[in-house]
């Protein structure tokens, strides 16, 4: 048994294409938007994931400069007040196109059960059981299972039975042996799958868009949460405001749930 701590994983986020905005935005007379983003510092202005919800938000109201739009009197020239203002609008539409991708590593099925129940905006790709064969038990124990030792010792001794029934079966397969199909090997792997608990960990590529990510972000570190995916989500929270803070920045850590000052959106 391999004792784990559910961890995160930014692995992609957004990057425009800032020749082909150039382009668009010389035919519609808005270069003054990206004039704006590039004060000096280019690589860290222009590389903000952030920039692609904005982009989205001023093309749904030629907001780039004052009159391209006369029904537009005002426009907010600061990044961060515009975005704001998207969170205030409700217009959350434009946070659709802002996805991040990430590797959840360590998490059990038990929380990965609940994750998939979160699916507009959302693309997972599983590690395999079925192809995958477990040679341990990556296990999570919450903090107050770890100072209960009599519950740590039976758990720890169940873990190890069933690690040991893996390699027992491996072995009375054998699987290892020369010449062994692909097919049969998976076929086995896919069988002893069925003695693994429901708490093993595993991992996934989980990408999802801004809307969905404040959504789940919200619900899943809430009190009523499942523990483990409310750690979880407690991590990816602190991911996002970093990497978005403009478009995380309404949240309220209150005794690891955020909330949102903005919750429609």
């Amino acid at each position: 048994m391999k004792s784990v701590e559910p961890e995160v994983f930014l692995v992609a986020r957004p990057e425009l294409d800032y020749d082909e905005v150039a382009r668009y935005l010389r035919d519609v007379g808005g270069e003054g938007w990206l004039e704006r983003l590039d004060r000096g510092e280019l690589d860290d202005e222009l590389n903000d994931p952030q920039n692609l919800a904005e982009f989205a938000g001023r093309l749904c109201y030629r907001s780039w400069e004052p009159g391209l739009n006369p029904n537009v009197k005002r426009i907010r020239t600061d990044s961060g007040e515009y975005l704001q203002n998207i969170l205030r609008s409700l217009h959350g539409s434009v946070l659709e196109h802002v996805s991040f991708s990430f590797v959840l590593h360590n998490v059990s099925r038990v929380l990965t059960h609940e994750l998939v129940r979160h699916r507009p905006g959302v693309a997972i790709s599983q590690e395999s059981l079925r192809f995958v064969r477990l040679q341990d038990i990556p296990f999570w124990f919450p903090e107050w299972a770890r100072e209960d030792a009599e519950l740590m010792k039976r758990a720890t001794a169940m873990l190890e039975q069933m690690e040991e029934f893996q390699g027992w079966m491996a072995a009375h397969f054998g699987l290892d042996d020369e010449g062994v199909p692909f097919k049969e090997k998976k076929h086995k792997t896919s069988f002893m799958r069925r003695f693994a608990p429901e708490g093993v960990g595993t991992g996934l590529v989980w990408t999802a868009n801004v809307r969905t990510l404040r959504h789940t972000l919200e619900n899943r570190t809430a009190p009523g949460a499942e523990e483990e995916i409310r750690l979880l989500f407690g991590k990816i929270g602190e991911v996002m405001r970093k990497e978005a803070p403009d478009l995380f920045g309404d949240y309220v850590v209150e005794d690891g749930s955020w909330v949102p000052e903005w919750r429609k959106v």
